[in-house]
């Protein structure tokens, strides 16, 4: 009998040993938009990547979850799924904005901030048979008249793509800034479609979500807010090569729920660093002109958290808020 008992309990303490060694299973990813724009892109790849590095047991399930530039996401999370250890919510710059504005239902302390693998770079394009060759064309345009054109992005007015764009009419010198026609679109695709339909005639958003019209030549990239140009298009002008000192980075990252554990956040954390540091990832980044830039846990919930400020303070700047 001892013996008996012995050997259940290797085998149980074998088995132990087991569970904590296999990757983590029936992983989800909720991209907090309609598919095909940049927070689906970050589900999708990193998912993909996951999988292939060993890093999850099986497939990564990719949820869509679009409203409110995050905020249903965000709430959902929130109030249903705070203690999911296996799940992953992408987010951006973007979701931070709009949580320092106040459009969201908690502020950035409801969730637990994972790490950031990359940054979008923002660019302003126009349609090829546009008459604005060169951003001193169109900045010049709004100068004379801020109404005169329509312009939009993925974000609503005081959003991310949206500031984006006033720094830099604030930089060519225009003054009534809040002249300035804006449309939000529920994606950059979506804002160039409607651009090249003739509704709206320039387009603030990030060159990861209108990558395929830049490739094909269907769009014009005025200017690429960088400080340097970027390697997977580096024949785009920058705006500060013209003149205007601006750039407008849009990490890419993750958050999960607030109540998730120590041990289940630290685990997350090491996965994606592992990922970053993969040489599939770098490739996937680069391919897609995204710059890999790595934080991670409490050093990217700090940033996030001094980003949050940033952002309130940036937009009261303008007027978006009080």
């Amino acid at each position: 009998m001892m013996i008996l008992k012995l050997n259940t309990a290797y085998a149980a303490g074998l088995a132990v040993g087991l569970l904590f060694a296999m990757p983590a299973t029936a992983a989800e990813c909720i991209a907090p938009a309609d598919p095909g724009g940049g927070w689906d892109f970050t589900c999708r790849e990193v998912g993909r990547l996951l999988s292939a590095e060993g890093l999850v047991d099986g497939n990564v399930q990719v949820t869509n979850m679009p409203g409110g530039v995050g905020a249903v996401a965000f709430a959902n999370v929130a109030s249903k799924r705070a203690n999911d250890p296996e799940l992953l919510v992408a987010t951006s710059t973007v979701g931070v904005t709009q949580i320092a504005q106040g459009k969201y239902p908690a502020g950035v302390e409801t969730m637990r901030w994972l790490a950031m693998l990359g940054a979008d770079v923002g660019v302003i394009a126009v349609d090829d048979d546009s008459p604005y060759q060169s951003l001193d064309d169109l900045m010049g345009a709004m100068k004379g008249d801020p109404a005169s054109v329509v312009t939009a992005g993925s974000t609503g007015a005081g959003g991310w793509d949206h500031i984006r764009l006033m720094m830099l009419a604030q930089a060519a010198g225009i003054e009534d800034i809040g002249s300035i026609r804006w449309v939000q679109f529920d994606g950059g695709g979506p804002a160039v479609t409607q651009m090249m339909g003739g509704q709206v005639g320039v387009v603030s958003t990030d060159l990861g979500e209108i990558k395929g019209f830049v490739e094909s030549g269907d769009i014009r990239v005025l200017a690429v807010l960088s400080d340097e140009p970027i390697s997977a298009f580096p024949d785009l002008p920058t705006a500060k090569s013209q003149g205007y000192d601006v750039t407008g980075y849009n990490w890419r990252g993750f958050y999960t729920g607030g109540g998730v554990s120590d041990e289940d956040y630290a685990a997350w954390v090491d996965r994606l660093q592992k990922l970053y540091n993969s040489e599939g990832w770098q490739e996937t980044a680069k391919a897609s002109g995204l710059e890999p830039i790595w934080r991670g846990g409490e050093e990217f919930s700090a940033y996030v958290a001094e980003q949050n400020e940033q952002m309130a303070e940036i937009s009261r700047q303008i007027g978006v808020i009080q």
